[in-house]
């Protein structure tokens, strides 16, 4: 069973679209969409949620009035100004560093691990989808993502499926770090803009921090086909794979709007060419 992840350095350069399409093409796997702070694969997907789990975050702390002496103390080492006048605590503003906790002579502070999300097992026409949700505000997005890949690596396992496929978070942020460690090779999709090929390089630093070696997939190549040209002089520079091109298709939009991947929706140039794709990358493997 291999495990592997489409991820992109910036949103918005198509990295879910071609995740649906690859979750068609290949027969035998488990899907994780590990964007949990704006999952959208199972808006293609739609699938049938099988088991739900709640997700506790980082801890918040809560004052005990009963005990409080009111000393105020914690409110004046409080750099996040998260408690009030009559010492009750903000769970927005608290960034549960923990300080006041430590600090507080009468030992009034408790500190209560946070509901911070969801995570979800779902049945979907391509098979099983492990994907969660943070809900507004929260953090700690890096350690859902790591439930999520654990998730899906034991029901990967469990079926006895040939690919784990990650659909990755934007960016090179906290979950992006989840979701790339232990990887050997990650899917990443780039679009043809300056701010494209700037985010291509960062997550490419990335990957070269973690080991991970980049397959390249530059998306809707023909709306600038010169800034194609350099990123793809660029990734051989730094020692990757430019496996493939996806021209610009209107069919792709079409696609979502009725909640199929392109490959479902029928034959098209970005189809073809998303299909292209992953059979350079078995041949590869083989």
């Amino acid at each position: 069973m291999l495990e592997v992840a489409v991820v992109s350095g910036k949103g918005g350069t198509g990295k879910t679209s071609v995740t649906a399409a690859f979750a068609t093409i290949v027969k035998s796997k488990v899907l994780a969409d590990c964007d949990v702070d704006a999952p959208d694969l199972h808006l293609i997907l739609q699938p049938e949620i099988l088991q739900s789990s709640d997700f506790y975050g980082m801890k918040r702390a809560y004052i005990r009035l009963d005990d409080c002496t009111w000393c105020g103390i914690c409110r004046e080492y409080c750099r996040f100004d998260a408690i009030s006048e009559d010492y009750v605590v903000d769970p927005i503003a608290c960034d549960g560093c923990e300080l006041c906790y430590h600090l507080c002579p009468e030992k009034a502070i408790d500190l209560k691990p946070t509901l911070a999300g969801h995570w979800y097992v779902a049945k979907s026409r391509f098979g099983t989808l492990v994907y969660g949700m943070l809900e507004i505000g929260e953090e700690n997005s890096g350690k859902l993502v790591t439930v999520i890949r654990k998730q899906g690596l034991f029901l990967a396992q469990k079926e006895k499926a040939d690919y784990l496929l990650v659909d990755g978070p934007p960016g090179t942020g906290c979950p992006v770090n989840s979701t790339l460690s232990g990887l050997k090779f990650a899917f990443v999709v780039a679009e043809p803009t300056q701010s494209g090929a700037h985010d291509l390089g960062r997550i490419l630093d990335l990957m070269e921090h973690f080991n991970v070696y980049p397959l390249v997939i530059v998306n809707k190549y023909d709306l600038n086909e010169e800034v194609s040209r350099d990123i793809e002089k660029y990734v051989e520079q730094r020692g990757g794979t430019v496996l493939g091109r996806i021209p610009f298709d209107p069919a792709v939009t079409k696609s979502m709007t009725e909640g199929l991947s392109v490959v479902e929706y029928g034959d098209s140039p970005a189809s073809r060419a998303i299909q292209e794709v992953w059979k350079k990358f078995e041949a590869g493997l083989n």
